[in-house]
């Protein structure tokens, strides 16, 4: 009797970026995975569940689609598991039918939106049962990635983001899945966004809380809990057959238990029992020092390359205009306004651009407005373009001065004054210069 093949098991909790262009690769290697471990695809499902009750629900799903379609090159299937905003009553054979996608998918994700709205969707259902048994001993393996709002349900407790960002509610934790528990045995709050920066003058770090509202929500959790923190265009891969937590990404993965925090930098692996380790507070380091790695990958040392974003792409296609307009480059200047509407683009696939795309495409537009004031004024340096003229006046000046002919002379250096040619006589000959044009 052949005995059934088990699949790789997958926990991966993304800190945002999930359909952006830097996590194309890593999507696709753990699609990989899974199809290495089972000997073939996969069935892919998404869940709208977070973002079920916006309006635009729908193109946010035909966006999700095509991206894991066309950029990571996986066909993924929608699952509907969510309330209508009208507040019309669950369909319990539409509940149903996404249970089933989810029990026989090997790769389910969430992502965005509203982390209290999929809790309220999720809780009380078999949901959370599904994703457990997806990652269980034994069973037939699988991927459960669940990124920015959908990783905040995944603790022991969830940040009601919204509420307390958005409407004030004070600071209280609510209850959340525990997959977390469940599968790796913490008791923690995952929080995505951890670095971010939005609030410019203000503190959002901690997905929009800050660190007065962190500490305020960290005296509230249960015994032995601790924060488990992920970057922005960050993950944690947790490969529950390995062993082992992966960072991937462009930042890092903080513990943080009452207040003093452990940082794994991108490109680190290390047991999943030493993850566990730092929970229980060994070998934290200081909240005040971020970023310091208490275990990297040996081949990873050196600076790490900067990850790209819809930022830094759009800092060096500006720069590559510049440069390009000033040395007169049309083409190139072209180039650089191509390569940023491709970024642009690319980038309109992540759910979380912020003032990244509008910068971008004030960026853009900049570009645009003074190729067209080029085109008015000529791309050639005007002193090319009427040099050889004012060479030749300028050859008749010499020879009316060489004949004495003065009156004539200075009637030439004159009618160069009005084109806006400056004349100046030297000890080693006339110069002239370019003042208007």
């Amino acid at each position: 009797m052949t005995t059934p093949r088990t699949g790789r098991r997958l926990l991966i909790l993304l800190g945002s970026g999930e359909t952006s262009p830097t996590m194309v690769t890593p999507h696709q290697q753990w699609f990989a995975a899974l199809e290495a471990a089972t000997g073939g695809p996969v069935p892919a499902v998404l869940l709208d569940t977070p973002y079920g009750f916006q309006a635009n629900r729908g193109d946010l799903n035909a966006k999700a689609v095509r991206y894991f379609g066309t950029s990571v090159g996986r066909p993924v299937t929608v699952a509907s598991y969510r309330t209508e905003p009208e507040g019309s009553a669950v369909d319990a054979l539409a509940e149903q039918t996404a249970l089933e996608q989810v029990r026989a998918a090997r790769w389910i994700f969430a992502g965005p939106g509203s982390p209290t709205y999929a809790l309220r969707r999720w809780g009380g259902t078999p949901l959370a049962d599904a994703l457990v048994d997806t990652l269980a001993p034994g069973g037939p393996g699988g991927a459960v990635l669940f990124a920015s709002a959908a990783a905040l349900t995944l603790g022991a407790v969830t940040v009601p983001v919204y509420e307390i960002y958005k409407s004030g509610e004070l600071p209280a934790w609510r209850t959340g899945l525990d997959v977390v528990g469940r599968v790796l045995g913490w008791t923690c709050a995952v929080v995505p966004h951890y670095d971010n920066t939005e609030g410019g003058n203000h503190d959002t770090r901690f997905c929009y809380l800050g660190e007065p509202r962190l500490r305020h929500l960290e005296q509230q959790l249960p015994e032995g809990a601790f924060v488990l923190g992920i970057d922005e265009h960050t993950g944690l891969v947790c490969d529950l057959d390995a062993g082992t937590a992966t960072v991937v990404g462009r930042g890092g993965v903080t513990v943080r238990v009452a207040g003093r925090s452990s940082v794994l930098r991108a490109g680190s692996t290390v047991p999943l029992t030493h993850l566990a380790a730092l929970a229980r507070g060994g070998g934290a380091v200081d909240a005040a020092e971020p970023g310091v790695p208490v275990a990297a990958d040996p081949a990873a040392d050196g600076p790490a390359e900067a990850m790209p974003s819809l930022a830094t792409e759009t800092a060096r296609c500006q720069a590559a205009f510049d440069a390009a307009l000033a040395g007169r480059d049309v083409d190139g200047a072209v180039r650089a306004v191509l390569a940023l509407d491709d970024a642009v683009a690319g980038w309109s696939t992540d759910t979380l651009q912020g003032e990244d795309a509008d910068r971008a495409r004030a960026a853009l537009r900049g570009m645009v407005v003074r190729l067209g004031q080029l085109a008015r004024t000529g791309a050639a340096d005007p002193r090319d373009v009427v040099g050889p003229f004012v060479e030749l006046l300028l050859e008749a000046r010499r020879n009316a001065r060489a004949g004495k002919r003065y009156a004539e002379a200075d009637a030439l250096r004159d009618e160069l004054a009005r084109a806006g040619i400056e004349v100046r006589d030297t000890a080693d000959g006339a110069e002239w210069h370019l003042v208007v044009g």
